[in-house]
């Protein structure tokens, strides 16, 4: 479905069943000083919703496109700038604004009216509280919230809602307690998680997307 007075640009590529409603913008060229009408592209996966006034700007030649998810629910006024990669499943609320290169993970939810600065990085099943915004990475499954921007627990809800289990949210629950509320600091409590958990996919994860922040972590 295209509502009325829609834009779709050049460069622009929309799966199946997805619903684009009156007065969006998709895939027009990036508010990028350095873009010199180079050939780029804006993919939006299937089943997404774009509502009203919402903006996607298509990729430059840094990455050469904008990907939008499957099954994404992008509200009124969203605006994703450049280069973004955004997962699949993600809800991003009213006016929230992405700048360029930003990389949102599956199942985010961002409140009305967050904003990421560019280059960050927002983990899976993360959630961000309405009218914060964020200037350094955050990590998967946690809640944040605040200025600036804080660790508020884990998205437990969010996990649930999920089919985490109980054990998993544990894990993940104890891994962070140690990592955000530890005296002693950031690059030597990764060693002591390292070394207190045993393997699995949540401590996994975790260390990896910390260890690979360019940004540095809320």
């Amino acid at each position: 479905m295209i509502g009325n007075h829609v834009t779709i640009a050049s460069g622009t590529r929309i799966g199946t069943e997805c619903k684009v409603f009156h007065s969006s913008s998709i895939g027009e060229i990036p508010q990028d000083m350095k873009f010199t009408d180079e050939q780029t592209e804006a993919i939006i996966g299937n089943r997404t919703t774009i509502r009203e006034f919402v903006t996607i700007n298509r990729g430059t030649k840094a990455s050469g496109v904008t990907v939008i998810g499957d099954d994404c629910l992008l509200m009124a006024y969203v605006h994703i700038a450049h280069d973004c990669v955004i997962g699949k499943q993600v809800i991003m609320s009213n006016m929230t604004t992405l700048g360029g290169h930003v990389n949102i993970g599956d199942y985010v939810s961002l409140g009305g009216g967050v904003m990421i600065h560019q280059f960050c990085k927002i983990g899976e099943h993360a959630f961000i509280g309405a009218g914060y915004w964020a200037v350094q990475d955050v990590p998967p499954y946690i809640l944040a919230a605040g200025t600036p921007l804080k660790f508020g627990g884990i998205n437990n809800i969010g996990l649930k809602r999920r089919g985490f289990s109980v054990e998993g949210r544990k894990i993940i629950k104890d891994i962070y307690k140690l990592y955000f509320r530890s005296d002693v600091n950031r690059k030597d409590t990764i060693v002591k998680i390292y070394n207190k958990f045993p393997d699995s996919e949540y401590k996994t994860r975790i260390l990896d997307f910390i260890q690979s922040s360019d940004r540095g972590i809320i």
